[in-house]
């Protein structure tokens, strides 16, 4: 049995990973920023909207951080995997 070969991501694409990932994260526990009622959109309260927002740019942070990692993953093996 072979054991699966350990890939080490490159310092730059692991920071700009960890960043992508951080943005999400770091936007939704700043509470005092979106914790009000104004401006409202369609009848919904700026803080419910803003999270909701924020389940979309969060699908793209995670899928661009995918990206990275894998774009690494193909550039050291020498081929798609």
């Amino acid at each position: 049995m072979t054991q699966p070969s350990r890939h080490r991501l490159s310092p730059g694409v692991a920071a700009a990973a960890g960043i992508l990932l951080a943005i999400p994260i770091i936007a939704l526990l700043w509470v005092p920023l979106y914790a009000r009622k104004d401006p409202e959109l369609w009848g919904f309260p700026f803080f419910y909207w803003y999270q909701m927002l924020w389940v979309i740019i969060c699908g793209f942070c995670t899928a661009g951080a995918y990206a990275l990692i894998q774009r690494d993953r193909r550039g050291r093996n020498g081929g798609p995997r």
